[in-house]
């Protein structure tokens, strides 16, 4: 399995699902790392031991498995030359203690789980290592009586301890110190016996300053009088550090004559963590055990996509007997998508000997590859768009595909021009058909839907929608093909029939009537006329074909009158209009301007501010406009052009 197909499908997460429930690093990485079998004896053999695991936590969930990181390394340290430290013995005592109720535990399942059971028979005995290190440590340390030589030397150190406080005691009661004294308690400093003294007396005391105050007034000494002691303790202790060393790196030696015992009992607890991780995964989504085939027939009964829970409605599908590529149609959200993923997940859960959230009965093949193209897969790092990245892929999968290998396509050849993505789509199914793969793909050409009708091996399938209430069943329906669901679903919503009609014309090339069971006197209502309706003043372009009329704009304004601007909020004088087009000529601070009427409104009429006949050019022409005009209108003056000034 590629590891696209790994990310597609979302099996990593299925995986760290299980890992949740795995006791031990190390047997949460090895659920991580889990990849699909070709084995079928593997596959069957796995999912038989989770389901006897699956019974013993019905018994019991509480497991006696025991971490393992720190058992691992205290052996590699003790290999090494390094004693296991007396706190480090006391997780030791625990593993150990763990095996004996492993096997304890799994001896009395046997009845229940005859074959999982037996893995704990492995572990060999290890209670009398156990005895000798719960004999030697206490409480994480070493007891004093691990050995008859440590316990002698630790006598003699308390001995000598109460000797040496007895003295200083003596001291601090003596007229010798007592007025030197800043303190008559004792202290300890470095693991050695002192009295405080007062620092400007320092001169009058014989011994050894071992510390002093944070202010520096106060200093602790040893007194001369308690050296000879201090120093036979100093022996002693050393003493008894030698023989509490020796003592563990005896005990370590012990561990290590144990080592292959203690290897075998650290796999076989490995085993059993990563097993009843599976079992408590299976048992929380409600998994069964799957019948495998190398027939390369599926049969689903009520599966659920495991990562959608008690939301997945379940799919059932029996397929591959008679047809070996199923082409699926449905709408966008319909569930599409999510049957691929589901068939496609389960089949790799089933090949790494898990069970399957599915009914008992369930059935599905062994496949040596599961290619996917299911999603955008845009490559930034490569520039390539959409539809060439997923092109990519499928060459790809054209490719290494074989005759044991299963395909799932998720809308095939979108992204590029229909018609070329719908000849494309049809001729890399028809070559995978070839190649002897198993297909399942979904599409939204119904061209692909008339090619699987008429080709032999191929199997049309849908996705169920309730018109009714305008939603997705999410349930897969065999041997049928989606029908025209966009039609019936803007009937649905109110749209007129009249418009959908022209629809299926353009889609199907053939008429059929969409008012069946349609009151006529509703469709003469005004919500549903005005959907029809035609505007005789709406946009021409400036080029109208021989089959249309020229449509006049009408006329908003007069010349003369005082409209506003819309857009730039100016005021201004209609000199002229409107064109076909509906614009009209605005005069707007000594500039004449091209505005159409919908920018325009009026303010004060044309009638309101001027009387009757005046003489517009006034306001729109030069002064020397008219001047030359009124010459003009008196005699004829040679080599004088009015301009329009338009």
């Amino acid at each position: 399995m590629n590891k696209q197909t790994i990310d597609v499908l979302g099996y990593q997460e299925i995986l760290k699902e299980i890992a949740h429930f795995a006791k031990t690093n190390r047997g949460k990485n090895t659920i991580q790392k889990l990849l699909p079998y070709q084995d079928k004896s593997r596959m069957e053999l796995s999912i038989k031991e989770i389901a006897e695991a699956e019974e013993i936590i019905k018994i019991s969930s509480s497991v006696p498995i025991h971490t393992l990181d720190e058992m691992e390394l205290y052996l590699t340290q003790a290999k090494k030359g390094i004693y296991i430290r007396a706190d480090q013995f006391t997780y030791v005592l625990s593993f150990l203690q763990h095996c004996s109720k492993l096997k304890q535990f799994m001896r009395d399942k046997q009845y229940a789980a005859p074959n999982v059971s037996l893995y704990a028979e492995s572990i060999g005995d290890v209670r009398e290592l156990a005895e000798e290190i719960n004999r030697c440590i206490r409480h994480g340390q070493v007891d004093q009586y691990a050995s008859s030589d440590l316990a002698y030397l630790r006598k003699q150190l308390s001995i000598l301890t109460d000797k040496l406080k007895d003295k200083a005691q003596q001291l601090v009661k003596s007229k010798k110190y007592s007025s030197y004294l800043q303190d008559t308690v004792l202290v300890e400093r470095n693991g050695r016996i002192a009295i405080s003294i007062k620092r400007q007396y320092r001169s009058k005391v014989q011994g050894t300053v071992l510390d002093s105050s944070a202010s520096g007034s106060t200093l602790y000494m040893e007194p001369a009088e308690l050296a000879s002691i201090q120093e036979e303790l100093d022996l002693i202790r050393m003493a008894e550090e030698q023989e509490t060393e020796r003592i563990l790196y005896e005990l370590t030696e012990k561990v290590l004559e144990h080592e292959h015992t203690i290897e075998i009992a650290i796999e076989t607890m490995h085993h059993y963590d990563v097993l009843f991780a599976k079992a408590a995964f299976s048992q929380k989504n409600g998994c069964t055990a799957p019948l495998l085939n190398e027939n390369y027939k599926i049969n689903l009964k009520e599966a659920r996509h495991p990562m959608l829970g008690e939301k997945a409605v379940p799919l059932s599908i029996k397929f591959g007997e008679e047809h070996r590529a199923l082409v699926i149609t449905g709408p966008n959200t319909g569930g599409k998508t999510v049957t691929l993923k589901t068939v496609g997940l389960l089949t790799m859960m089933a090949q790494s000997g898990l069970p399957i959230p599915a009914k008992t009965g369930s059935e599905l093949a062994i496949f040596q590859h599961i290619f996917v193209d299911i999603g955008d897969g845009q490559s930034i790092e490569q520039n390539l768009s959409t539809f060439s990245s997923r092109l990519v892929n499928i060459i790809d999968i054209l490719r290494v595909t074989n005759d044991r290998s299963m395909v799932l396509l998720d809308e095939l050849g979108s992204g590029t021009d229909p018609s070329e993505g719908m000849a494309l789509a049809i001729v890399i199914l028809e070559q995978l058909y070839k190649k002897g793969a198993t297909l399942f793909a979904t599409t939204h050409y119904s061209e692909m839907k008339d090619f699987a009708e008429k080709t032999s091996g191929f199997l049309n399938g849908t996705m169920e929608f309730d018109i009714e209430t305008l939603q997705p069943t999410y349930r897969l329906l065999l041997g049928q093909s989606g029908n025209s669901q966009a039609f019936d679903i803007a009937i649905k919503l109110g749209m007129h029939p009249e418009l959908i009609e022209k629809a299926h014309l353009i889609t199907y090339k053939d008429e059929r009537s969409y008012r069946d069971g349609m009151d006529e006197s509703i469709l003469k209502e005004i919500d549903y006329q005005k959907q029809i309706a035609v505007n005789k003043y709406a946009r021409r372009t400036a080029k109208k074909s021989s089959a249309h009329l020229p449509v006049e704009a009408p006329v908003y304004f007069e010349q003369g009158d005082n409209v506003l601007v819309t857009e730039t909020n100016e005021m201004g004088i209609v000199y002229k209009g409107p064109d076909s087009k509906g614009d009209y000529l605005v005069q707007i601070q000594g500039e004449k301007r091209g505005i159409n009427h919908k920018r325009l409104k009026l303010y004060i009429k044309g009638k309101e501010l001027y009387p009757e006949n005046y003489d517009f050019d006034i306001i729109f022409k030069s002064k020397e406009y008219r001047k030359v005009n009124k010459q003009q209108k008196k005699k004829h003056v040679e080599d004088v052009w009015l301009d329009g000034e338009e």
